[in-house]
């Protein structure tokens, strides 16, 4: 069993394991289910506990501030996971507050700050790394048994790791939490950003890529399930009718819900304009609960917007795809892929397509900036196009093809009259009785727009009725507008 060396001398042959690890991956510590069990059979301790993680013969001991004076306590059960916190906390006698429940196991700690109270040091990182620190470990899974590795509050959340000494520190305490080639990768930039052997553009161009990639959340690709009931009204709201494609949706919720993983295809949805492809993408990333990022292919017309330019420029800068990451903190995010079918119509240095392909494949993707394989085991892809006959046969086959079908008249009338302009009125704060459209004058607003494509047309319209009657009962002081064939044709400009 690892032992806690508090100190910077060698273990002591006395030295004795106090604790017994745990391993889990709670991500919400409470009494049941703690950070660490220190032990009270001597005495019960306060529910909010001010000390330090240290003692110069065990080692595996939290001292607390007690008001006759400092009471030792050994740790009796440890999250494997914050062991390396633990001693690094104690290597650098930082004062922490412990929050817990004394049990019958023994005083249950859920929640570690630090704390200004007494003597102890300050952190040197920036405010907030403690907390940060915590929320990385409690969002990363427990280590292997055979491995272990010994080297909120909101705060955390919002904390960024931007200096050498922070960024340090992470990698002391909760390094263990980053993929393996992420973590070599970090090795090797810090080194660079320490050395005074290479450039100062060099050391720069390090730390700017550390602070990138240690301030995004490197998640698994577990996926908790999702309720199948809640997803179909999420699919209801935000879009009227088309069955087959809501069917082809639910299928990959349950196939998620059973492996619990993400599909090998993402989804790509293909129909006319307007339609409401887009609409769709967002509302399964509101689904699967995941930060989202839109590409839009037809503004993309060289491929290093995507990959990055490389550090030998001194105005290199990551790629649109790793930017991303950046954005959303995390490695687990949708990506929309907008005008897929634009993609191969790269005028720059390459094709923008070709670099689609490693993104794709989940097989990790490569930024020349970063110098670094990105994971992408937790990206899920989502595209629109126009035109399947535009789109390449590699991009297409890694792709689920659901197409969408223009909308009927009839279809056209309910989404209008049952979704369009309620939204729009209540924007607007307008009741229903204030602006009222006809049957005659909801057939003519249908067909004044048979020959267009998707709903977005009808939206637009109905923004504009519902604009004209507002400006109506404000500026010439009526009560309501009712919208006759003859008043609906001079509006549209028939």
């Amino acid at each position: 069993m690892p032992v806690f060396d508090f100190n910077n001398s060698p273990k002591k042959e006395n030295s004795i394991c106090t604790y017994e690890l745990i391993f889990t991956n709670e991500s919400v510590p409470t009494k049941d289910k703690p950070i660490l069990i220190l032990s009270n059979t001597e005495k019960e301790w306060p529910h909010h506990s001010v000390g330090m993680f240290t003692n110069p013969v065990k080692r595996t001991a939290f001292e607390f501030d007690d008001e006759n004076g400092v009471k030792s306590s050994d740790i009796l059960k440890l999250d494997a996971r914050f062991e390396s916190l633990l001693t690094w906390l104690g290597e650098n006698h930082i004062k922490v507050r412990l929050s817990g429940e004394n049990m019958a196991d023994g005083f249950c700690v859920y929640k570690i700050r630090e704390t200004s109270i007494g003597a102890g040091a300050k952190l040197s990182a920036e405010d907030g790394f403690l907390q940060f620190m915590i929320e990385r470990l409690l969002s990363s899974d427990a280590p292997s048994k055979n491995a272990v590795e010994v080297d909120d509050d909101t705060m955390g959340d919002d904390m960024k790791l931007t200096s050498i000494q922070s960024i340090t520190d992470f990698m002391t305490c909760a390094g263990a939490t980053l993929p393996e080639n992420i973590r070599l990768w970090a090795k090797r930039n810090l080194a660079v950003a320490n050395s005074n052997e290479v450039t100062q553009e060099e050391r720069r161009h390090a730390q700017r890529a550390l602070s990138i990639m240690m301030n995004i959340r490197w998640k698994n690709n577990y996926f908790e399930s999702i309720d199948p009931v809640e997803a179909r009204r999420i699919l209801d709201e935000e879009l009227y009718g088309m069955e087959t494609v809501k069917q082809r949706i639910m299928e990959t919720i349950i196939q998620i819900n059973r492996t619990h993983t993400l599909p090998a295809y993402g989804i790509l949805l293909i129909g006319p304009a307007g339609t409401g492809k887009s609409q769709i993408a967002y509302a399964v990333a509101r689904i699967l609960k995941l930060p989202w990022t839109t590409l839009d292919m037809s503004s993309i017309s060289d491929s290093e917007q995507l990959t990055g330019s490389s550090r030998i420029y001194s105005n290199a800068k990551p790629g649109i795809i790793m930017e991303a990451f950046s954005m959303a903190g995390e490695s687990n995010l949708v990506f929309i892929i907008n005008e897929l079918d634009k993609a191969s119509a790269g005028k720059g240095n390459g094709n923008p397509a070709d670099v689609l392909l490693t993104l794709l494949d989940n097989l990790g993707f490569t930024d020349n900036y970063m110098e670094c394989m990105i994971p992408t085991s937790g990206v899920y892809p989502i595209a629109t196009a126009n035109e399947k006959s535009e789109i390449s046969a590699p991009i297409l086959s890694r792709f689920a093809v659901i197409e969408l079908p223009d909308y009927t008249p009839e279809e056209k009338k309910i989404i209008f009259s049952d979704f369009a302009m309620p939204k729009v009125l209540k924007r607007m704060s307008l009741n229903k009785n204030e602006c009222v459209i006809t049957p005659e004058a909801l057939y003519v607003i249908i067909d004044h727009y048979k020959n267009t494509s998707g709903i977005r047309d009808l939206e637009q319209a109905a923004e504009h009725i519902a604009a004209n009657a507002l400006y109506q009962i404000e500026v010439s002081g009526v009560k309501n507008v009712t919208y006759t064939p003859e008043t609906i044709r001079t509006l549209l400009g028939n």
